[in-house]
């Protein structure tokens, strides 16, 4: 009887072997929020005022195995390559670390100076963080899907945070409504991939596709658009991009700033795992799929711009527009793999930093008028000439002009579509160009009102900007302008090797 038990016993275990170095971010992240949720227990309202300091030193903290890694080098795999560190990951999370910093410098006064309960929305803030920088290295659909949701139900809650406001209350459900509604598309597709390449791993994946071939599987097609269609979501790409202007809105507007560059930042890095690392096969379905998502996106975030009357909700529809540029060279994936990916990963470092920076100066703007409207902004160079040329240059960033990070982040997408030489990718490079003159118009009309208009009933007294938010607008006009003038500092950082599948 023993010795059948003892048949029955699984033999002896034996522990995986783990590169703690390659977590180290994640596991700072996590550490921080274990210390910030232990702070908000114990110590209760005496440990709001250390909220901000410690999550901005933990976020700082979560640089330096970053930055460890990097000068290391060297590729690191995990978990049986479900999990993969390398320069594409490392600038991505640092990406995401980087912006949390901004985000809560922009928050500290805003929080506190508002009737809002503050310990729990940094807590949250980094558990959405710890999300972006699973994503990053997550090369397994269970992995992204988790990190997704990781990132995304805290967001959920952040978007309504201002609690007795009807409008935030709204952002807040109808970000959440959508969201689950995009959640349950994209696991739906998820799981026909799984169906057919029999692996959650996305090079499994991949192989699978390619022995199925390009013919008479229109299941592949199937899951591939469904997949994609719920990231589409995720990124607010156009027709699925409903929720993003009323949240942008009616959230916080340093949660409206999270979610409009990192939020939308990790749907993106979602599309680059699983579109070059997988679905790259089959190039025949996501390059007609995204380039009418590119064009609509790009088109129609920028018409509906021109309309609009408030800068948030400006920046809301300008973002839509963004996503269709960033869209554009997964036009040309299967094309060009690496360049593309390049400059996506590029334009998202520069569109971070020049959207953080004009959010910031809207917050700085509205300590004094209470108002996102465009009018509010009327002869701000009359009293307070430092924000109006810092929210001029990151209008003209935006808009592309050099030498600004934004010119450079155009240029790349710019000489990928046309590089690619595919009817599909000349003719989004050409309405990338129209959309691109289109834009300027909007972003120049609010540069028009801080230069040339009258101040709101004549009140010119400036308002004192507190040293957070102030750090917050000149460290994202230093990175605007020095990628722009030095742009080999980030392409030499994002030139990776060959892709595992479909690479040169």
């Amino acid at each position: 009887m023993l010795s059948l038990f003892a048949q029955l016993l699984p033999g002896p275990f034996t522990a995986p072997t783990i590169d703690w170095l390659a977590l180290g971010p994640e596991i700072v992240v996590l550490a921080l929020f274990v210390v910030l949720v232990l702070l908000d227990s114990i110590k209760l309202e005496r440990a709001t005022a250390l909220m901000p300091a410690v999550a901005n030193l933990g976020f700082i903290l979560a640089l330096i195995p970053i930055i460890v890694l990097a000068a290391d080098g060297g590729d690191r795999v995990l978990f049986g390559g479900s999990y993969v560190v390398d320069s594409m990951s490392l600038v991505l999370k640092a990406l995401f670390v980087l912006s949390a910093y901004v985000v809560v410098l922009l928050s500290t006064n805003y929080l506190a100076e508002g009737d809002y309960w503050e310990s729990e929305f940094y807590s949250l803030l980094a558990c959405s963080v710890l999300g972006m920088l699973v994503m990053a290295s997550s090369r397994d659909l269970v992995g992204i899907f988790v990190a997704l949701e990781l990132l995304s139900i805290p967001a959920y809650m952040l978007a309504g945070w201002r609690k007795g406001d009807v409008r935030s209350n709204e952002a807040g459900l109808k970000y959440y409504l959508m969201g689950v509604f995009a959640s349950a598309v994209l696991l739906y597709g998820m799981s026909l991939i799984y169906g057919v390449g029999g692996s959650t791993r996305l090079d499994d994946i991949a192989v699978r596709l390619v022995e199925i071939g390009s013919e008479g599987i229109p299941v592949v097609t199937l899951a591939i658009l469904l997949t994609l269609v719920g990231f589409a979501f995720k990124v607010s790409a156009v027709p699925f991009h409903v929720w993003a202007p009323d949240t942008y809105e009616g959230a916080p507007t340093p949660v409206t700033a999270f979610l409009a560059v990192a939020s939308k930042a990790a749907g993106f890095v979602a599309l680059i795992q699983i579109v070059y690392f997988c679905f790259i096969v089959r190039g025949d379905v996501i390059q007609p799929v995204f380039f009418v998502l590119a064009v609509l996106s790009m088109t129609v975030g920028n018409l509906i711009a021109l309309r609009q009357t408030n800068v948030v909700r400006m920046l809301a529809y300008s973002g839509i527009a963004q996503a269709g540029f960033m869209l554009a060279p997964f036009v040309v994936a299967d094309e060009l793999p690496v360049q593309s990916r390049q400059a996506v990963v590029v334009y998202l470092v520069i569109y971070a930093a020049m959207n953080l920076g004009a959010f910031a100066v809207v917050i700085a703007v509205a300590r004094k008028t209470r108002s996102a409207e465009i009018d509010s902004f009327g002869g701000l160079f009359s009293y307070m000439p430092g924000l109006a040329v810092a929210m001029t240059l990151f209008l003209a960033s935006l808009i592309g002009i050099p030498p600004l990070g934004g010119w450079y982040a155009k240029f790349g997408v710019f000489s990928v579509l046309v590089e690619a030489e595919t009817p599909l990718g000349l003719a989004t490079a050409i309405i990338m160009a129209v959309n691109t003159a289109i834009a300027a118009y909007y972003y120049l009309k609010v540069a028009k009102a801080m230069w040339f208009d009258e101040a709101p009933d004549g009140d010119v007294t400036p308002v004192p900007v507190p040293a957070s938010l102030g750090a917050a607008v000149v460290l994202s006009l230093v990175v605007t302008f020095v990628l722009g003038v030095l742009p080999g500092l980030i392409t030499n950082v994002t030139e990776y090797g060959p892709l595992a599948v479909g690479g040169p």
